[in-house]
This record gives C-alpha cells, structure tokens and sequence, in this order.
C-alpha cells in the first residue's frame, strides 16, 4: 500500500477519524491495530518476520532490565561491606552477565537481516569466484525481503543497546513496544526514531486541535507535491538517460550526465523528503511529533555538514551505534597503541578513526543496497569525509587570510553548488548500479563534448521523454521547494500557513489541483513506488 496511492489515502482518513473518536486511553490500540493491517496488507508473509523481531528484543531487553535490577539491589546491601575496588569488579561482572542478552539479540536479528537482504549478493560474489576456476555454480534461493526490514530492525537494536546501556527503560507491556517497532507511517521508510523519544507520546492522550491536523495535513500534501510533481515527473528523464547499463550504446554520455547529476538528485530529495513529509504530516495530525530526517541539505557548505543536514537519524544510528563503540573498542584502542609505536605519532593517530570511518561507511552503504555500488558510494562518502579533515588545516589558514570570505553569500553559494555536484556524482552509483558502467559515463562530462549541441537543436528534451511544459513545471515546483526551504530557516512556512485559515484553504486547494493536474495522478504519469521503500 503505497503512500500515494488511493488506498492509503482512504486508509488514513478512516484511521484519523477512528483515532480521535474512541476514548483517548484506546488510542494507541488503535494505532497498533492500524500498523499490522497496514503492514499484512503490504504482504502477510512479512508479518512473521517482524513480530519475530518485536519478540525477541524486547525479551532480551526484559532480561537485561531483571539482571540491572538483581544486581542493583544486591550492590545496595551489601555496599557498605564492599570496598572500590570489589564494587568495581561487581559492576564489570554484571555487566559481563547481561551482555549475552544483547548480544545474542544483535546477531538474531541482523542475521534475518542479513540472510535475507545479503544472501543474493554473497552467492553471486561466489559463483564469480567459482567461473573463474570451473562451471560449477551455487544456486541463489529466492527469498522475501519485507518491506522496512532494515528500519525496524534498526529501530528496535537501537532500543535493545539503549536499555544495554541503561539509556531507557524496557517496555513491560509487549504490545506497547510493538506499536513502536512496526508504528505504520515510520516502518517503511523511517525516520529512525528513539524508543525514549517516541514511545511516550504514544500512551499520551491526544484531542484533536487546529495546529495538528492542518500543519500535519499541509505537510502531507507537501510530501505529494514534491514526490509526485518533481520526483515521478524528472524520473522519466532519469530513466531515458540510465538507458540499460547493460546494453552498450544504451546510455546518454557527456552533457546527460551532468543533467543526470541534478536531475536525479531533485529525484532523490524529492522522493525521500516526500515521503518523509508525509510521514511525518501524517503523525503530526495524530498529535505525534516524529525526529526530523532532513535539514536543508542542499545548502551544505562540505561533504561532513551535508550529512548532518541528510537523513539524520540514519546518520545518528551509525554514529552513536556503529562508529563511536567501534572508536573505543579493545581492539581499536590496541591498533592505536601499535600504530602510534610502529608508525609514528602523527600516522599513527589516524589509523583508528581511518579504519572507524571507513568500516562505518562500508556498512552505510551495505545497509544502502546489496550490491557492490552501494558498497562504493559509502566507501566514496568515507573517503571524501576524510581527505577534507586532512586538508582542515589548509581551509583554517585560508580562511584566516580571508576572514570575510565565510560570510560572503557569494563564496557560501559556491560551496553550496560545489557539495551539491559532488555528493550528486557519487550518488549517480545509484542510477547505473554498475560501478565500471558509472566512471566511464561520468568521465564521458569531459571528453563527449558533442552532446551538448543537443541543447541547441532542442533534441535534448526528445531524448529525455519529456515535454516542454513539464520541465517548466519541474523548474518550477523547484524553485517554490527552494523559497519554502530557504524562508523556513527561520520560521516554518506551513506552519505560518496553517495559522491562517483562509491562506491555508487556498494553498491546499492549489496543491491538490497541481497535484492532480501535473503530478503523478495527471495524463500519461503513474505513481511510482518510494525508493527508500523498494530498497528497504
């Protein structure tokens, strides 16, 4: 049940007014009734899996909780017969005790998640090694991949390794902590949101008020416009560019590459935020208030603040659960200490946050796609992060020459467009989803010089399968996303609408008719699915 397809639409409208009509202590239920019938009817063999998940991190969390609460107890009657150093060694040995609780928690479930979203990538990597020595080959089963696997699973670690590391407390009431885990506007496609920040608001009765349900109900359709408007609409244009990667000659070079470069990173935003904006529209009108995923990301002036800016709680998770344990870790702490002896002080110092960065980006993008260009997009962003924290120094001295430049809008703008092209070329691995396929089209920018007289005969809007009125309506609908962005850095623009009724009437009633008009509901387009959705 696709987010922009009536259904769903239909499907919100009835649980809305269920929600705000049952007495406010059944809420939740039913939001949780709501979450499994939303999720079974994606596919109801994606339901085992799921309440598989729910099942067993919230047991091992219970366990983890009941040994807490045991060992506190027994340090608290018998601290005043134990000396530091015995109330040292009782803590690290109950801290010993739990620990397979989450550990055994971890591998379960990232080994589902593994087994089913790796296990293709992993049997065809084999039979490559295999061609190369003999014929045999290693059958690859087909397997299911529910939607929002790595969401849930995401979600529902981060609350096991909270209540490891005494962050929250542990849901005692199962079915509370499974409206949290499968919640339906957040489990296809996030936000990652944290059990002690969302879970509360749930078991919190909610009337229904103004500023909810029209700021939420303009965020949605705000999420429409842009995935259906922008997103659907310059996809046509990304598809005719891509061509089959795998049929020579299929692919547009040189000057479509660049086109393919902003195109489908208005593609990509669009689609994402969309989908994000009705996320968390949609829940906003539920009076819940979702973690933000998106800060103005464009306007990023380096690769490190685009993502800070660029899918926050992503970012979040596998900075606070993959990169900053594995920074402090036994081994890491040794690799430092050897790096340092044998490589020097200087070298040596930044081996650990190399490997830290790198390891944590190779499973951003593995997290991303099983396939090896999801693999080399992280591994990209990694190193791209990392060449300028070296060169941080030579930007210091720079900016110390020219301390009015940082404030200068002009040089902020080149900043802006120089991030903007670079995180957009690497995300053109996306596109081809063939690493050798993508280097070879994006060098085709400097030495396919010919394409470029396709601007000048207009053949270019021929080969791209679009017309002249949609990509005014893309330049447009582009523009109006960028003045709404850039004037909500102060104050958000819909929720300066929503406070007026009469402004707000009209700006829902010209979205819906440019929504049906020239978005994805309109002549000749077809809603397409979300593409952290898919892939997810």
């Amino acid at each position: 049940m696709s987010f922009t397809s009536a259904a769903f639409i239909l499907f919100a409208a009835l649980i809305l007014l269920i929600y705000y009509t049952v007495p406010k202590r059944g809420q939740w239920i039913v939001l949780l009734v709501a979450s499994f019938l939303f999720y079974w009817a994606a596919g109801s063999w994606y339901l085992p899996f799921i309440a598989v998940t729910i099942l067993s991190t919230w047991l091992c969390a219970l366990m983890i909780c009941r040994r807490d609460r045991l060992d506190e107890a027994y340090l608290a009657d018998h601290k005043a017969d134990m000396t530091k150093e015995e109330r040292k060694a009782f803590k690290a040995n109950a801290k010993k005790k739990k620990r397979p609780y989450l550990v055994g928690g971890l591998i379960f479930n990232f080994a589902i998640l593994g087994v089913l979203k790796y296990t293709g990538f992993v049997l065809g990597g084999v039979n490559d090694l295999l061609s190369l020595f003999s014929d045999i080959s290693v059958t690859i089963p087909s397997l299911i991949l529910p939607l929002g696997i790595s969401y849930y699973i995401f979600r529902s670690t981060a609350y096991l390794i909270d209540v490891y590391w005494g962050k929250t407390e542990a849901e005692g009431n199962i079915a509370k902590y499974a409206l949290f885990v499968s919640f339906f506007p957040a489990v296809l496609q996030g936000p990652i949101s944290r059990h002690k920040d969302l879970a509360p608001q749930f078991f919190t009765p909610h009337k229904a008020e103004w500023s909810n349900l029209s700021e939420g109900g303009l965020r949605v359709l705000w999420g429409f416009f842009k995935k259906m408007v922008i997103a659907d609409t310059a996809m046509i244009a990304v598809k005719a560019i891509i061509g089959d990667p795998y049929i020579p000659g299929s692919q547009l070079s040189g000057m479509y590459v660049l086109l393919l470069i902003i195109l489908y990173s208005a593609v990509i935003y669009g689609d994402f935020t969309g989908g994000i904006d009705i996320t968390i529209g949609l829940s906003r009108m539920m009076g819940l208030k979702l973690a933000e995923n998106f800060d103005h990301p464009f306007s990023s002036h380096s690769t490190q603040e685009y993502w800070n800016r660029w899918h926050m709680t992503m970012g979040s998770y596998f900075t606070d659960y993959v990169f900053n344990p594995l920074s402090i870790s036994g081994p890491m702490k040794k690799l430092s200490k050897w790096s340092r002896e044998k490589l020097g002080k200087t070298v040596g110092m930044r081996v650990p946050v190399y490997l830290a960065t790198l390891i944590t980006w190779f499973l951003t993008g593995l997290w991303h796609g099983a396939a090896w260009n999801f693999i080399v997009w992280g591994l990209l962003n990694g190193a791209v992060i990392l060449i300028s924290r070296e060169f941080s120094p030579l930007y210091a001295k720079f900016h110390k020459k020219f301390p009015g430049l940082k404030e200068n809008v002009i040089y902020g703008g080149f900043c802006a467009v120089r991030t903007f092209f670079l995180m957009g070329a690497i995300r053109i691995l996306d596109c081809y989803r063939d690493v050798p396929v993508t280097f070879k089209s994006f060098g085709s920018i400097f030495y396919d010089f010919a394409s470029w007289g396709d601007l000048l005969s207009g053949k270019v809007l021929e080969l791209l399968g679009l017309e002249l009125r949609q990509c005014i309506m893309i330049a447009l609908a582009t523009v109006v996303v960028f003045l709404v962005c850039h004037r909500s850095k102060t104050k958000p623009v819909l929720t300066e609408i929503s406070e007026r009724p009469w402004l707000f009437g009209a700006v829902c009633a010209l979205l819906i008719l440019i929504i049906l008009i020239f978005g994805s509901y309109g002549i000749g387009f077809d809603a397409g699915d979300f593409i952290y959705q898919t892939q997810f």
